[in-house]
């Protein structure tokens, strides 16, 4: 069984520009819809200084995810652990999980580019993020369990996951006890290995994480549309992580090759098919691993509200129930 969640980033590019408010304001109601139409997860993810908007306080947006929902888990998908003290995040991820009545997934992760680090002046800690990131969470976990932190989270031990995506990364998941936030089936056996050697059930052993892809009903009328989106989305993406690092920015993506290499753990993929079709290959790819849940984007960089109703329903009406 694999459930089914939406992923947010609410870009809100200068080709497709709405208005801001207006584009909080629907995402907040697509979250309702997806709750009521049964959506197992809504995630939210960080970015800062995309000139898109990319989100860029994702608990925050999480707390009101929570006042609007009441049964979607609320997770982050990732925040970015060495920008933010731990006791920050634990507070802040506590009240989410209050707000929300304990569907609080707590999701954190590295970051990578040098002008996020320097916005938050933790440019020092960059080489050594991920170091940075396991003490984050060991310290996020003590917080909470020595009721240190007051308002505690309801649950008694809310998940953190570790937005960790290579197999030295997955071991470290595994040896702090915590689960992965991947849905790489590569990545499982590095953490099963981690969770043994950290002295952990490897029954504990929880995986989730992106599967970049638009579903739909009918994929040829809808590819002229998604693959614009596609490349927009991509493309900034790949400029923005060489940005302050003196590289070039990478050629263009190719929409059309990416479609054909459909479901992978590579990179330059994408999973744009039927809910049949995703079924199948969804079932197939996570095959025995501890992969639980997987996210598909809401929307692709400034789709049109319209489009993006469309998507969401398919996900929670169609393919969830398939994959399940």
């Amino acid at each position: 069984m694999v459930d089914v969640g939406i992923y947010l980033d609410l870009r809100n590019p200068v080709e497709w520009r709405q208005d801001w408010s207006r584009l909080y304001a629907f995402t907040l109601e697509v979250c309702e819809e997806a709750d009521r139409l049964g959506v197992h997860s809504i995630w939210t993810t960080e970015h800062h200084g995309f000139d898109d908007g990319y989100l860029s306080q994702p608990l925050t947006l999480a707390a009101a995810i929570a006042a609007r929902t009441k049964r979607a888990r609320i997770g982050t998908g990732v925040t970015i652990a060495p920008l933010r003290h731990a006791a920050h995040l634990a507070e802040e991820a506590a009240i989410v999980d209050l707000v929300s009545g304990g569907r609080l997934e707590l999701g954190i992760g590295t970051g990578y580019r040098r002008p996020e680090y320097d916005l938050f002046d933790r440019g020092d800690l960059l080489a050594t993020r991920f170091g940075a990131t396991d003490a984050s969470a060991r310290e996020i976990r003590r917080l909470w369990e020595t009721g240190t932190i007051s308002p505690p989270p309801v649950q008694r031990r809310p998940r953190i996951w570790l937005g960790y995506q290579g197999p030295q990364g997955a071991r470290r998941a595994g040896l702090l006890g915590e689960s992965l936030l991947t849905a790489n089936p590569a990545m499982a056996a590095p953490y099963l290995e981690g969770l043994r050697a950290g002295g952990h059930d490897p029954a504990t052993a929880r995986m989730a994480g992106l599967l970049n892809g638009w579903i739909t009903e009918d994929p040829e009328r809808d590819w002229p549309v998604v693959s614009r989106h596609l490349a927009h989305q991509w493309d900034g993406y790949h400029r923005y992580a060489v940005e302050g690092t003196g590289a070039e920015p990478p050629r263009p993506i190719d929409p059309d090759r990416w479609r054909a290499r459909g479901l992978s753990a590579a990179p330059g993929h994408f999973l744009h098919t039927t809910p049949e079709d995703a079924a199948r290959e969804i079932r197939a790819y996570v095959a025995d691993t501890p992969i639980e849940t997987v996210w598909f984007f809401a929307s692709l960089s400034g789709m049109t509200e319209d489009m993006v109703r469309a998507h969401v329903t398919t996900l929670c009406t169609r393919l969830a129930p398939l994959v399940a």
